[in-house]
């Protein structure tokens, strides 16, 4: 009897020992895994702007390499576009006419009209001063009776059409002499402005044939080979603006304690196993149809997903576009 009590407390002892370390074992699962820190990852991202044209052509040069670091001005590739070429040809042209018809408005007639004019001119003035004198000769005998009305009549008939083509002879010398009317030259000096105007557009063109930085950065990419084809506004190469970089974090809203605008956050850098101080500028909700935790099912809440970015407060050295930025 002494016997099987002795192994009936061994057996609740192996019972009671097994029970203790069970639940030692829960409360240190509970104690490490249940209150690990949760983790955020996000990533570094640059500001970027597409180079590209607004002529089409063939690229005819390129003049960088992906990963060179290009500065203000410097060119990037050269596109072949006989079109515009042709376009300058055809300005020019109706640039030289209108300038033309600008001169021959200012300058008048030529100088061979203005004498034809004055000649006439001399002409009827002479024609003016013999019906004059005949008509001063026939009135005085037509005043002393010798003369009949009619032949009075008709010698100042005479006289008179002579003064009146003497003054359309002056008009027409005034009118070579003056050259063209003022809306004449007017009407000229538009035509050459939108000649010159035209001239300009084309020009402009072929400033777009040559392509150049804008912005000082980093080329990450090249999309067209040598000899292809581009159209109007498509990217020839991207430029990453090195000096323009932050970082963004998707964050389930309820881990955004402590995160609030101007506010500062510390992400740990893998690539160089450094923490960095960012300072947050933007946070917005990524919408119903971004990441969207359901838990109305066991009785909480909707958590959504928002978008942080994060400036760097300080320049870390070699920090890259696609890193890795961890936030505990």
């Amino acid at each position: 009897m002494d016997q099987a009590t002795k192994q009936h407390k061994n057996i609740l002892y192996a019972i009671l020992g097994f029970a203790v370390v069970v639940a030692i074992v829960a409360l240190i699962g509970f104690f490490t895994l249940g209150r690990a820190p949760e983790v955020i990852q996000g990533q570094v991202e640059v500001s970027e702007y597409r180079v590209s044209s607004k002529v089409p052509g063939r690229i005819l040069e390129i003049r960088v390499k992906e990963g060179d670091y290009v500065k203000v001005g410097d060119t990037l590739a050269i596109i072949d576009a006989p079109e515009v070429r042709a376009k300058m040809e055809q300005a020019k042209g109706a640039e030289a006419g209108a300038s033309a018809l600008e001169l021959m408005a200012k300058n008048g007639a030529r100088k061979e009209q203005v004498q034809g004019a004055f000649q006439l001119l001399q002409k009827a003035k002479a024609g003016l001063e013999i019906a004059e004198k005949s008509y001063n000769r026939v009135q005085r005998l037509y005043d002393e009776g010798v003369m009949s009305a009619q032949k009075r009549d008709e010698a100042m008939a005479n006289y008179k059409a002579m003064q009146a083509t003497v003054e359309a002879a002056q008009s027409q010398y005034d009118m070579a002499v003056n050259g063209a009317r003022m809306e004449e030259k007017l009407a000229a000096q538009a035509q050459v402005n939108r000649a010159r105007g035209a001239v300009q557009e084309v020009n402009a063109y072929i400033g777009e044939t040559v392509q150049t930085a804008q912005m000082e950065g980093e080329v990450s990419s090249i999309y067209p080979k040598v000899g292809e084809l581009v159209g109007t506004g498509s990217p020839i190469m991207t430029i990453s603006m090195m000096d323009d970089l932050w970082g963004t974090f998707n964050v389930r809203e309820d881990q955004l304690q402590g995160m609030q605008m101007g506010g500062e956050i510390t992400a740990f850098v893998p690539a160089f196993n450094k923490e960095l101080k960012l300072k947050i500028y933007h946070m917005k909700d990524q919408g119903s149809y971004a990441v969207w935790k359901a838990t109305k099912a066991n009785g909480e809440y909707d958590l959504k997903t928002f978008e942080v970015k994060a400036r760097p407060m300080e320049k870390m050295e070699g920090l890259r576009p696609g890193m890795s930025l961890i936030i505990k």
